[in-house]
Order: structure tokens, then sequence, then C-alpha cells
């Protein structure tokens, strides 16, 4: 289990470095952990600070980091007028097309260095153990 804690580390230090040479500057372990957790469909600080084991005055800040870099914005829920919602901001589009481009790149090298067939059953393996369909996300 400590493999899949390393690969993610891995993702992590790799995406960063490689949108830094591509220009965007680096963010920080959990600044990239929270977008993540937007782009995976969670929307609630709540929530992101849960599943990243931290406080939710850690949370404030790190979102309020992410604002700050036009990344995000934290608006009013259309469904509930005194919750918040977390998404991206129209202004993040480039960097997320950039970081889609890189995570796949990554992708590819992970697949290349496992084997095909190796690969497909870890991610076969993973959507199962995570109760997700089997089509890719």
């Amino acid at each position: 289990m400590l493999d899949l804690v390393r690969t993610l580390y891995w993702f992590d230090e790799q995406l960063q470095s490689r949108l830094e040479a591509l220009g965007w500057g680096r963010l920080g372990r959990s600044q990239s952990l929270i977008l993540a957790n937007i782009a995976n469909g969670e929307s609630r600080a709540s929530r992101m600070a849960d599943n990243l084991g931290v406080s939710r005055q850690a949370m404030s800040q790190f979102l309020t980091e992410l604002e700050r870099g036009k990344l995000i914005e934290v608006v009013v829920d259309p469904d509930d007028r005194r919750a918040r919602i977390v998404r991206f901001t129209p202004e993040s589009e480039a960097i997320r097309g950039d970081a889609k481009k890189v995570l796949r790149s990554m992708e590819d090298e992970l697949r290349s260095a496992m084997g095909v067939k190796d690969f497909e059953a870890l991610q076969a393996g993973l959507r199962n153990f995570l109760g997700r369909q089997s089509k890719p996300v």
C-alpha cells in the first residue's frame, strides 16, 4: 500500500514540476490536492478538509490563496443560500488544460513502465475497490 502513496507523491511532484516548466509556477501539495478534489467533483470546502486531513481554518487559508491566483472561486450555493461551493474559475481553463495533458503523459509513462496488461489490471482493480464503473474517469 505504501507504493500507492509513493505513486501519488510521484504524480503530484511530476505534475508540479512540469507545470512549473510550462510557466505556471508551483503550488503546494495541499493546494494541488484541493484542485484534484475539485476536478474530481468535490465542491464543499468541509469535505475537502476532511479528505485532506486538514482543519477547516487551514482549508480556508488554502482556498484564499487559490482564489488570489484566480484558479478557484467560492460562491453561494444556488440550492442552499447559507452554503458556499468551490469551483474553478474561467481563468483557470488554460492551466487545467495543460494539467490534463501533463497527467495523460504521465499516465502513458506509467503504462509503458508497467506494461499495458498490468496497467489495465491496476486501473480495473482500483475502480473496483472504489466502487466505480469500469469506464475511465
